[in-house]
């Protein structure tokens, strides 16, 4: 997660800086971007600030937003693509080269499996998708336990190598920027996990 404290200083300055100036983007904040998509992650609008219990704005996004152009031709001659996704609000790479398809498409298909099985949780609990998304709803101890010991549930899990079961798989999720920690025995969908649920769902009406 992003240093506040690092980043926060200089943010003014830099929302005003020219677009594509590598003069005014300082190396410690593009490799703090960097690791951060190495790592896995989505670049989310609003990150969980466990201090102060809130959802907070996330320096590095908008680092990224007010620097696209930048970034973007940053990343292409690397390689890989930085895509903006502005209905979840979020960033991501794709990479260019077909070395990685294959690990990609295991990790998006593990992705899939955690949040169709939240999803579906939830809608069977008769509550709507949208409150997953909020820090004072989402999933919380008593819907943790009801999934770990639902049979069917570990076995879609085992399926898709998540031995450890639910524990495992949120904590893929939460390293991917997916889903926040709110505290303990509860979890909440980021604007990028809210997002791709929505599409899951959307495909499985349309098929």
């Amino acid at each position: 997660m992003p240093d506040f404290s690092d980043m926060t200083e200089t943010e003014n300055s830099l929302s005003a800086a020219p677009v594509g100036s590598f003069e005014q983007i300082l190396p410690a904040h593009s490799a703090a971007i960097y690791r951060e998509f190495q790592a896995g992650r989505v670049i989310v609008r609003d990150v969980w600030d466990n201090n102060r219990s809130e959802l907070r704005a996330n320096p590095l996004y908008n680092l990224l937003y007010n620097h696209l152009s930048h970034f973007r031709t940053f990343y292409e001659h690397l390689g890989s693509e930085l895509v903006f996704n502005e209905t979840g609000a979020f960033f991501f790479l794709k990479e260019s080269s077909d070395d990685e398809s294959e690990e990609h498409d295991e990790n998006a298909f593990r992705v899939q499996v955690v949040l169709l099985l939240i999803g579906r949780y939830f809608a069977r609990s008769g509550r709507d998708l949208d409150y997953l998304g909020r820090p004072d709803a989402g999933l919380n101890e008593q819907d943790l336990e009801a999934m770990a010991g639902d049979d069917e549930y570990q076995d879609i899990l085992r399926a898709a190598r998540f031995e450890k079961g639910l524990t495992e798989a949120l904590d893929y999720l939460e390293k991917r920027n997916l889903v926040f920690r709110a505290g303990a025995g509860r979890y909440f969908l980021s604007s990028a996990g809210q997002y791709f649920l929505g599409q899951l769902v959307q495909e499985y009406e349309q098929a």
